[in-house]
């Protein structure tokens, strides 16, 4: 990574371990580091509107404020694997900032660290694409929500 500057930007949210994430060598299997990923996003933007209930606030509310119905499409994922992250019996903590905020698209980037000792496991890149099944259209983010997110913009884990 080019910059810690992700550090002041992001949020951290704690994402539970599962003892049934573990794979034959010890460690939380990748497909599992996708289900991570997909929590950590929902703790930092919100419950897209319609699709659950939002107890614990958000910590950028941004999919809470959508029109009813908006899908947040996952475009793309990138993954890079620094070590593996053992399975421990307390959450992780993974660190969520905003790449991009762009016409209809959104990029995240992602450090999942070891709860032992805080040590990077984990960097990610998701592209998100905001769709509106009513009208078969893409929701473009409008200057408002660009501002929300401004503060948490970093550069790419990449």
């Amino acid at each position: 990574m080019r910059s810690n500057e992700y550090l002041e930007r992001s949020v951290t949210c704690e994402v539970p371990l599962r003892w049934g994430d573990m794979d034959p060598y010890g460690h939380v299997n990748n497909v599992e580091v996708m289900r991570v990923l997909e929590e950590a996003r929902i703790a930092a933007f919100g419950v897209p509107v319609g699709t659950g209930e939002q107890v614990t606030p958000a910590k950028i509310p941004l999919f809470s404020v959508l029109p009813e119905g908006t899908q947040a499409l996952i475009a793309e994922h990138r993954v890079k694997y620094l070590r593996p992250l053992a399975y421990r019996n307390v959450p992780t903590e993974v660190r969520v900032w905003v790449v991009s905020a762009k016409a209809a698209t959104l990029a995240l980037g992602f450090e999942i660290v070891d709860a032992a000792d805080g040590a990077p496991c984990i960097r990610a890149q998701t592209q998100l694409a905001l769709f509106v099944p009513e009208t078969q259209t893409v929701l473009r983010i409008t200057k408002e929500q660009r501002e929300l997110l401004e503060p948490y913009t970093a550069p790419s884990p990449f």
